[in-house]
C-alpha cells in the first residue's frame, strides 16, 4: 500500500553514520514536524542533525492526504464543548501560524499548491447539528467560515444535507514539500541519516542511542509520532488511529473543492490537479474509515467500503493507488508539544496531531524552536503559552478512562484469544496470519509472499497481545499503536524493539 506521493520519486539518503557525531542538535523523524524544526534552526545558525529509522516522508507525513485547513472538519466543534473559547482561538491560532509557515515555503522553494474552498458537510439529517456547532466554533474562534443555506450546497454527486465552507484552503503534496526541505536543511550545511534507528535517548549526556552508534546534542527533539521514550506517558495521554486512503482516475467531472464529513462513516474527498500532485492519472483522493490500531472488524474491508462508495457516487471510478496511515490523537484533541518530563530540558517532542499535521507540524516547530533558542516568553506567540498552561477538563479524563478501559480490555481479551487457540495450526494462507499458544506464549504466524513466518505475538512496549491486519500484512498491537512486519521489523509506535523471530509452527 504505497502512497499516491511517493511513487516515481527518489528521495534524499543523506551522507553515511559517524558514531559519536556532536550537534547543537539532533532531530529524531524525517517528517514534516522533524524537518520544519530543522530549517527553522539552521536558519537561526545551529548545527542539526536529522535521522530516521526510515526514509524521507516514511509515515504520517508520505501517507497524507494533502490537505491543509483551518476547518478540519468538526475538530472545533469538538473542542469546544468541552473547552473554552480561548483555547479553540490558541488551536486556530497555532494552525494558521504553522500554515501560513508552510506555504511562504513552498512558495520560496517552488513547491506547488492550489486553493480550495473547504466544506465540513454533514452526509445526513443526524450531522445537521454538528455542521452548525462547527460553523459556531469556527466564527468564535476567528475562522470566516460560511454556514451554507440549503438552496446554496455545492452540487456533489454524492449526499450532501448542511455543510459549513471556508475559502482559500490548500491542496499540496506533502512529499514534496519534505524533499524541498531536506534540500534546504541540507544547504544549509545541516545533516541527514536515513536507515538509522534511535533506540534510547539519554538527558544527563544529550545522548541519542542508534542502531549505528551514539550521537550528542545539547538539544534532542522527538519528531516520531508518538514519543520513543516512556517518559511522561504520553502513550497512555494519546491513542493511534489507522485510517485509509484511495486514489482515484474519475471519467466525469470533479467537485468543486474538498470536503470532510462530520457524521460517519467518514467521508474525506479531495482533488488532485498536476500542479499540486505528481503528474498521472489520479484526480481523486477519497478517505476515511478510521480505527484504532489493531482494533477493526476488519482492515482490508474498510479500503473496499471506500472503494465501493466513490464507485457508487463517481461511476466509471478506476482505483489507481490506496495507502493508510497512521495517527496520535491527545485526549483534548490538542497537540502535546515541548520539554518531556525528566528530559533535564535537553529532550522535546511534539505529537497528537489528531490528523491535522500539515499545520499543527510546523507550528509545533515553532514551539520547539522558540524554546531551544531560548526566545524569551514574553516575545512568543500568545497561542503557545493558552495552549502550554491549559487545563484538563472532566470531558478530557472522561475520554482517557474511556481509552484506559479499552486498552485493558484488548489486553485480557488478547491474551484469552491466544490461550484458546494452541500450535500447531494450519499455514496461514497468502495474506493472512494467526496467534496461538506456544508453551504458554502467544506467537504470531503469517504467510507473506509465499513466506510463512513465525515470530512472538507479544508487542515488546507492554505486553500487548497482537493483532494481524489484512489490509497492511502487519502485526498491530491494539494497546498503544505499535506495529510490526511479518518479520518482526519495527514499524512504528512506542515500541523499540522488533519482534523475536521464531520457529514457524508446523501445519496442523
Amino acid at each position: 500500500m504505497n502512497p499516491l506521493w511517493k511513487l516515481d520519486r527518489t528521495l534524499p539518503a543523506g551522507s553515511p553514520f559517524e558514531p559519536g557525531a556532536v550537534h547543537d542538535v539532533v532531530i529524531v523523524g524525517a517528517g514534516i514536524t522533524g524537518l520544519s524544526t530543522a530549517a527553522m534552526l539552521t536558519r537561526a545558525g545551529l548545527d542539526v542533525a536529522v535521522i530516521d529509522a526510515g526514509g524521507i516522508a516514511q509515515l504520517a507525513t508520505g501517507a497524507n492526504t494533502g490537505k491543509l485547513s483551518l476547518l478540519q472538519g468538526a475538530q472545533l466543534a469538538t473542542i469546544r464543548r468541552h473547552h473554552p473559547a480561548a483555547l479553540v482561538r490558541a488551536y486556530v491560532d497555532a494552525n494558521r501560524s504553522g500554515m501560513e509557515w508552510l506555504l511562504a515555503f513552498a512558495e520560496l522553494a517552488g513547491v506547488p499548491f492550489t486553493r480550495h474552498t473547504d466544506h465540513s458537510y454533514a452526509q445526513g439529517p443526524a450531522g445537521k447539528d454538528t455542521v452548525d456547532e462547527q460553523h459556531s466554533a469556527a466564527r468564535e474562534a476567528g475562522v470566516p467560515a460560511r454556514l451554507l443555506p440549503p438552496t446554496a450546497l455545492p452540487a456533489t454527486p454524492f449526499p450532501v444535507a448542511a455543510a459549513v465552507a471556508l475559502d482559500d484552503q490548500v491542496a499540496i503534496d506533502p512529499v514534496a514539500v519534505s524533499v524541498a526541505l531536506v534540500q534546504e536543511l541540507l544547504a544549509a550545511g545541516g545533516t541527514l541519516h536515513t536507515g538509522v534507528r534511535a533506540t534510547r535517548t539519554r538527558a544527563l549526556t544529550g545522548g541519542v542511542d542508534t542502531t549505528q552508534g551514539p550521537l550528542f546534542a545539547d538539544h534532542i527533539v522527538l519528531a516520531t509520532g508518538t514519543p520513543i521514550t516512556d517518559r511522561g506517558l504520553y502513550f497512555a495521554k494519546t491513542r493511534g488511529l489507522r485510517s485509509y486512503c484511495v486514489s482515484f482516475r474519475v471519467p466525469n467531472a470533479l467537485p468543486e473543492g474538498m470536503f470532510l464529513s462530520v457524521d460517519g462513516p467518514t467521508r474525506s474527498i479531495r482533488p488532485v490537479t498536476a500542479t499540486d500532485g505528481p503528474g498521472g492519472d489520479a484526480r481523486l483522493v477519497v478517505g476515511g474509515n478510521g480505527h484504532p490500531v489493531g482494533r477493526s472488524d476488519g482492515e482490508a474491508a474498510a479500503v473496499e467500503d471506500l472503494i465501493a462508495w466513490t464507485q457508487l457516487h463517481f461511476p466509471g471510478a478506476e482505483e489507481t493507488h490506496r495507502w493508510s496511515a497512521q495517527d496520535y490523537e491527545s485526549h483534548d484533541l490538542i497537540p502535546f508539544v515541548g520539554a518531556m518530563p525528566r528530559g533535564l530540558g535537553r529532550i522535546r517532542f511534539a505529537t497528537g496531531y489528531a490528523k491535522w499535521g500539515l499545520s499543527n507540524a510546523p507550528a509545533a516547530a515553532q514551539r520547539l524552536t522558540s524554546e531551544i533558542l531560548g526566545t524569551p516568553r514574553r516575545d512568543r506567540p500568545s497561542w503557545i503559552t493558552t495552549i502550554g498552561t491549559r487545563l484538563t477538563v472532566p470531558a478530557d479524563i472522561r475520554r482517557g478512562a474511556v481509552e484506559g478501559g479499552k486498552v485493558a480490555t484488548a489486553l485480557v481479551s488478547g491474551w484469552a484469544d491466544a490461550e484458546s487457540r494452541r500450535t500447531p495450526v494450519p499455514q496461514p494462507a497468502e495474506g493472512e496470519g494467526v496467534v496461538a499458544n506456544r508453551a504458554g506464549r502467544p506467537v504470531a504466524v503469517s504467510t507473506v509472499d509465499g513466506v510463512t513466518r513465525a515470530v512472538s505475538g507479544v508487542c515488546p512496549h507492554l505486553g500487548g497481545v497482537l493483532a494481524w491486519n489484512e489490509a497492511e500484512c502487519s502485526w498491530d498491537c491494539p494497546l498503544h499503536a505499535s506495529r510490526f512486519a511479518p518479520d518482526g521489523t519495527r514499524l512504528e509506535g512506542p515500541a523499540l524493539r522488533d519482534l523475536t523471530p521464531l520457529t514457524p509452527t508446523d501445519p496442523g
